[in-house]
C-alpha cells in the first residue's frame, strides 16, 4: 500500500543490508519509525511489544524470524537442537494468533530438508519470503470475494454510502498488503464504490484510532472514529449496515478470537439484524479445535496498558496514567465470539458460513488423503 505516495509493507527484506526491517507501529500515527531485527530476541520482543501485530504479520515476522536465527551473531550453525529450541521460543512469544506457530513451523520444515548451512540460510529466506507473498495475494483475494458483500448493499441503497463497522485494525499494516477486514473495503473504494467506515477505537491500545484511521486516511476513505462502546447506538439507529472484523485464531467450526470487545459488536450486529463478517486467510484457522471458549488460549498482557494512555503532546510521545494509583487492572487481549453468531467468513477462497461443513468444505483440498 501507499503511504504518502511511497509503496510500503509493514515489514520486509532489504537485499542490500541483508536484514529484515519492520514498521514500528508503536509510534504510528505521529512517526513512522523503521527498526531492523538483527537477533531472535529482536524478533521476539517485537512480536511481544507490538512492534509487529495482527495475525498475518505476525505469522510472517515469524517466519523471516527462523531466518534471523539462522544468520545472528552467535548463532550455533548446524545444532539442530539449539535451532529448534530457537524456533519454539518464537512460537511462544505470542500465544493466541495461529499465524505465529504456522509462519515458524513452516519454515523450520524447510530448513532441516538442508544438509549444510548455507543452504538452510537460502531455504529459510526463500520460504519466508514465499509466505509473505502467499498472504499479500490471499488478502488480495479476500478483497475481491468481499467487495461483491458491499455492491450487493450498494445496490440497494443507491447513492448513499455503505456504512461499515470495524474493530481494532485489521488492515494492511496487520497483515501485508490490503488487510483482511480491509480489504473489501479498499477494493469497494477503489471500484468507485461509496464507502464510510465507523473505526472504533480498541482500547487500550487503540489500534483502530491510530492505525485503522492512520490507514483508511492515506487511501482517501471516509471514516469516523468512535469509542468502542458506541457501536451498538449506532446499529440501533440504523448507521451501520455491515460488520467486518478480522481474526486472530479461528477453530474448523467457526468460534472466532479477536481483539478484545469483537464479541459485544457480534452480539450488537444479531440483535439489529445486521451482518457480521469475519475475513481471513487459511493461515489463520486453527484446524485443530472446535471449541473457540474451551481451547484458544487468551492473551493476559500487561495491566499498564490499561492504566496508562499515549498521545502526542509537545511533539513527542507522551504516556499519562488515567486511573487511581492504588486500582488494579486487568487486561484480556482478545475474546471469541462464537460461530452462531457469524453471518459468513471472507476467505481468499470465497465467503462461506460460519460452520464446520461449510469451512471444512472450502478447503477441501487440506483435508485429502492419499487412498
Amino acid at each position: 500500500m501507499k503511504v504518502d505516495g511511497k509503496q510500503m509493507r509493514p515489514i520486509w527484506f532489504d537485499k542490500d543490508t541483508e536484514t529484515v526491517q519492520v514498521i514500528d507501529q508503536r509510534f504510528l500515527p505521529h512517526q513512522l519509525i523503521i527498526r531492523e531485527l538483527t537477533h531472535v530476541d529482536e524478533v521476539i520482543e517485537a512480536i511481544q511489544e507490538m512492534v509487529v501485530r495482527g495475525a498475518p504479520l505476525i505469522g510472517a515476522t515469524g517466519a523471516l524470524g527462523v531466518y534471523v536465527i539462522l544468520v545472528q551473531e552467535g548463532n550455533q550453525g548446524m545444532d539442530d537442537a539449539w535451532f529448534s529450541r530457537q524456533c519454539d521460543r518464537l512460537k511462544n512469544a505470542r500465544p493466541t494468533a495461529a499465524n505465529l506457530c504456522w509462519g515458524v513451523n513452516r519454515v523450520q520444515a524447510k530448513v532441516l530438508e538442508q544438509t549444510s548451512h548455507d543452504p538452510r540460510v537460502q531455504a529459510a529466506l526463500n520460504e519466508a519470503l514465499a509466505i509473505i507473498e502467499e498472504e499479500a495475494d490471499n488478502c488480495k483475494k479476500i478483497g475481491v470475494h468481499g467487495r461483491v458483500l458491499i455492491q450487493e448493499i450498494a445496490g440497494r441503497n443507491p447513492g448513499k454510502p455503505v456504512n461499515i463497522l470495524t474493530h481494532c485494525n485489521a488492515g494492511w499494516l496487520a497483515c501485508i498488503e490490503y488487510g483482511t477486514a480491509t480489504a473489501p473495503i479498499y477494493t469497494a473504494h477503489d471500484a468507485g464504490i461509496p464507502i464510510h467506515v465507523w473505526v472504533d477505537e480498541t482500547r487500550p491500545l487503540n489500534q483502530g484510532a491510530r492505525l485503522t484511521a492512520w490507514e483508511l486516511g492515506k487511501h482517501g476513505i471516509a471514516h469516523t472514529v468512535i469509542t468502542d462502546n458506541a457501536g451498538g447506538h449506532l446499529m440501533q439507529h440504523g448507521r451501520v449496515d455491515l460488520v467486518i472484523v478480522g481474526t486472530d485464531r479461528t477453530t474448523r467450526a467457526g468460534d472466532v478470537a479477536n481483539k478484545i470487545g469483537t464479541y459485544l459488536k457480534a452480539l450488537a450486529a444479531r440483535d439489529n439484524d445486521i451482518p457480521f463478517y469475519v475475513a481471513l486467510p487459511g493461515s489463520t484457522f486453527d484446524w485443530d479445535i472446535t471449541d473457540g471458549i474451551r481451547d484458544i488460549p487468551i492473551e493476559n498482557r500487561d495491566p499498564d496498558e490499561i492504566r496508562y494512555v499515549q498521545g502526542w503532546h509537545n511533539d513527542e510521545i507522551t504516556q499519562v496514567r488515567i486511573t487511581p494509583e492504588d486500582s488494579p487492572a486487568a487486561n484480556h487481549a482478545f475474546d471469541v465470539t462464537p460461530a452462531r453468531l457469524v453471518t459468513g467468513f471472507i476467505t481468499e477462497k470465497g465467503v462461506c458460513d460460519a460452520s464446520e461443513s461449510a469451512i471444512t468444505a472450502l478447503y477441501a483440498d487440506r483435508f485429502k488423503t492419499d487412498v
